[in-house]
């Protein structure tokens, strides 16, 4: 009796082991895709260009191996963006590059399936981004960005980023006191409230854009006067990144007000 009890502990043990392990096997990929987004988030928000250099550098040699990883692809192509964005203001020509590279890694992601929205939108920020260094080429490029952000939101439209994306493109081209300039506002208010629906640490999708979000409306309410908004939406911001540099820039410029 205590044999075949001994044996049957040993042997469910056992299984539970193995189902454990199976487990950590299968969501190893996932978590490393989660800390791969964060880290590149983190460098950005930090404004730790040699960090995102190094993940780019890391990300590019990893898909040597793997070409056809799409997760890395985007994640490359992501890191880039972040770099363009941050070195925008210092390094002009580095920052097109990044660009450039970040729309060239979503090429085949694209050509692979028209309907990958998150490539879309993905892609659509770095034509956008690009059309402000290529002043010749800026309205093929912008005619570009337009068109993949308008089929993202066709097939997604209440995914949080493209519809943030829209909405910052609308507060860009549209005059203050116009009807366009308040549909872009309405549109950055349900941006905030579609991120706050959606996780800002999923593991295997892309969930970059809160603090983004949270900053731009903070910063939208300030130009109208509403102080006590600003602050809350900034303050969410921090809480959503706590330490996201140009929101303690802009909480800090707001309480010297």
């Amino acid at each position: 009796m205590l044999a075949r009890d001994f044996t049957r502990n040993s042997t469910r043990n056992l299984t539970i082991s193995a189902l454990l392990l199976l487990t950590v096997a299968m969501s190893a990929p996932a978590q490393q895709g989660g800390d791969i987004q964060a880290q590149i988030l983190y460098a950005y928000q930090t404004e730790d260009g040699n960090s995102l250099a190094s993940l780019i550098q890391d990300l590019a040699a990893q898909l040597k191996t793997d070409a056809g990883d799409a997760s890395l692809r985007y994640h490359l192509a992501h890191a880039q963006y972040r770099r363009g964005l941050l070195g925008a203001a210092t390094d002009a020509g580095a920052a097109e590059a990044a660009f450039a590279d970040c729309i060239d890694e979503l090429k085949p992601l694209v050509s692979a399936d028209a309907k990958a929205v998150e490539a879309l939108i993905l892609q659509s920020a770095c034509y956008s981004s690009l059309a402000e260094h290529r002043k010749l080429e800026s309205v093929l490029l912008r005619s570009r960005s337009d068109e993949r952000l308008e089929t993202a939101l066709k097939l997604a439209p209440r995914n949080p980023r493209a519809v943030f994306l829209s909405s910052m493109k609308g507060l860009r081209e549209a005059k203050p006191g116009t009807a366009q300039r308040q549909h872009a506002f309405a549109q950055l208010q349900l941006a905030a409230q579609l991120f706050d629906a959606s996780s800002a640490t999923s593991i295997d999708t892309p969930g970059w854009g809160h603090a983004e979000a949270y900053l731009a409306l903070g910063r939208e309410l300030e130009s109208r006067a509403d102080l006590l908004g600003a602050r809350n939406w900034i303050e969410k911001s921090l809480i959503a990144a706590p330490d996201y540099k140009e929101a303690q820039r802009q909480l800090a410029a707001l309480e010297r007000r």
